[in-house]
């Protein structure tokens, strides 16, 4: 595993880590999600159910994360965690492991942003998993899990609140209004590579029927899969486990294609 340190548009520091394989079947960029970091429990699941299936390995922590490059959490937006996966992308593009057509894989914010990279460069992309998957700004408001905070994140500016790990985390209302920017379904119809969705049962941030939406406008090869009592973010092992084995199996029917 090889650590890099790449810049971005803004020349911004962006922390990715390498894992090259000898004998490469492909190459995939796996995405975390709001706040998230590349070190995550379900983003190393992912990670390595591709490294075993002889796949070199990108991920990297965006900009505005906890994780380990530039910018503060509260500043993030869909628009800079999708430009930061479009310049780690032209890095790797000059690099000898580069290949394409590549997978991208992601969870939630970092989903919403392979699907538009699908949707912009269709041919660069050999297929999508796009997980527990934010769709739209609008279908985003509809949800339990922000319902309750608009109007006051909307009316002080901030939204505030403990994340699972105790984190103290704040968001400025500008990411709402920059999500509300975006809708994948407007351009779901240039997506012809096969799809994996995966959601948890429990999952109130991007819930089952929301994946169920996209699903249905999905018109390629395409398979969804619900993770049993998990929530948005898969953490205990034997969550983690299944996520890696429907990972597994759907990775050798690309190789088989």
């Amino acid at each position: 595993m090889i650590k890099e340190t790449i810049k971005n548009r803004k020349n911004q520091r962006v922390v990715a880590l390498i894992e090259e394989s000898q004998n490469s079947k492909g190459l995939v960029f796996v995405m975390h999600g709001l706040s998230g970091n590349k070190e995550e429990l379900h983003i190393q699941a992912i990670a390595e159910a591709f490294k075993e299936q002889d796949y070199s390995v990108i991920r990297f922590d965006t900009t505005n994360t906890f994780g380990e490059s530039e910018g503060q959490f509260e500043d993030a937006t869909v628009t800079n965690y999708y430009e930061d996966l479009e310049d780690v992308i032209e890095w790797s593009r000059k690099q000898k492991w580069y290949k394409e057509p590549f997978v991208l894989a992601g969870h939630s914010l970092g989903s919403i942003c392979i699907l538009l990279f699908a949707e912009k460069f269709p041919s660069k992309v050999k297929a999508l998993a796009p997980i527990s998957t934010v769709i739209s700004g609008k279908l985003s408001l509809e949800t339990k899990s922000h319902s309750q905070d608009i109007e006051e994140w909307k009316r002080g500016g901030v939204l505030v609140w403990k994340g699972h790990s105790g984190r103290i985390k704040r968001l400025k209302w500008s990411h709402m209004e920059d999500r509300l920017r975006y809708d994948v379904l407007k351009d779901i119809n240039k997506i012809k590579v096969p799809v994996l969705l995966i959601v948890g049962e429990k999952d109130e941030s991007t819930p089952v029927k929301h994946q169920k939406i996209l699903y249905d406008a999905l018109k390629c090869e395409k398979e969804f899969h619900i993770i049993k009592e998990s929530e948005h973010t898969f953490k205990e092992s034997k969550e983690l486990t299944e996520l890696k084995s429907l990972f597994e199996y759907w990775i050798k029917k690309l190789n088989s294609n």
